[in-house]
């Protein structure tokens, strides 16, 4: 049975996303929502898509799962919206601009027993499955630290959505997601969080390093940045051993494990299929056809506590706290 989706936003996510649709047979997307029935028209025509419509008409075209796509404080008008409307969501990370946008949302979904998740795509990624394999099975024994890094340098400029506090924009919210998502993935969520970085002219963080503490001793050690580009790698090390997620490891194709006492390695080959996108495409249409309301993979439980994380973050750094915007339905 093909799964119809509907995607709201019109820009470079939802193009990325959509590019991966060829690879899913049983995925179609068949309506595109935009703030105007005319730019929506214009992605539509582009994109193939035979439906457009305007977010305050989207939900009532035949869809079975609506892809939010736009910026961060316009994710918790439209998944409530869809919500409210029986339509299952996929929120883009970061999930919501702020823990109480992110909590509405999830006490929405779970209190109506509509499906919901956040569309970090990372976690349903082959080489990261494995890794999570691997590591349940004890591979490199008990687990220790999580170490991970995204920087990824783009010129200052405040009238980008990237470095605009009123978008969502700045370091943490756009990459850190990442890392911080990485690291509750492998190791739960953190007692304590201490956080330092940098700020952009504006008030947007430019860069953040963030100890996050665990009270049994385990922790990890991760940053982002917009000022800088950085190798884009992640160690997960156990008592036994290590895995390292090759870059990028937010859409990796490699794993390597080494293990204590040995001097040779094991290396995996896992390469993604399409950009990417295609195993969340897959997984949510695998989610909907079993009746879940929440993935096993992206629980909400873990998208909570990472928002939680990030403004915590965000709070000690000092700048511009984002908040949640509005969109007219």
């Amino acid at each position: 049975m093909t799964t119809r989706w509907g995607i709201a936003g019109t820009g470079k996510m939802a193009e990325a996303f959509l590019s991966d649709f060829p690879h899913v047979p049983d995925a179609e997307a068949v309506a595109v929502g935009s703030r105007t029935a005319e730019r929506a028209a214009v992605f539509a025509e582009q994109q193939g898509i035979a439906g457009a419509f305007t977010y305050g008409d989207l939900l009532s075209a035949d869809i079975d799962v609506l892809y939010v796509a736009t910026p961060h404080p316009q994710h918790h008008d439209l998944a409530l919206a869809a919500i409210e409307a029986g339509v299952p969501v996929l929120v883009e990370k970061s999930f919501t601009a702020t823990v109480a946008g992110a909590q509405r949302v999830a006490d929405a979904a779970r209190e109506a027993g509509v499906f919901c998740m956040e569309a970090m795509w990372t976690r349903v990624q082959p080489a990261v499955l494995r890794a999570k394999e691997l590591v349940e099975a004890g591979e490199i024994g008990d687990l220790l630290t999580v170490q991970a890094d995204f920087g990824a340098y783009r010129e200052y400029d405040p009238a980008s959505r990237l470095f605009d506090p009123a978008l969502g924009g700045g370091a943490v919210l756009d990459l850190g997601v990442y890392v911080v998502s990485l690291a509750q993935h492998f190791l739960g969520t953190p007692d304590r969080v201490a956080a330092t970085g940098t700020l952009f002219p504006n008030g947007t963080d430019s860069s953040a390093v963030l100890l996050l503490s665990h009270d049994d001793g385990r922790a990890a050690s991760v940053m982002c940045s917009l000022s800088s580009a950085t190798p884009q790698r992640a160690i997960i090390a156990g008592t036994g051993g290590s895995i390292e997620i090759e870059p990028p490891f937010y859409h990796p194709t490699r794993l390597v494990v080494r293990r204590n006492g040995r001097a040779d390695h094991e290396t995996i080959d896992l390469p993604a299929t399409g950009r990417g996108y295609a195993h969340q495409v897959v997984h949510v249409g695998e989610c909907l056809a079993a009746g879940l309301t929440e993935s096993p993979v992206v629980p909400l439980q873990d998208t909570l506590d990472v928002q939680r994380v990030m403004e915590e973050a965000l709070s000690q750094l000092g700048g511009v706290l984002p908040a949640e915007g509005s969109v007219a339905l």
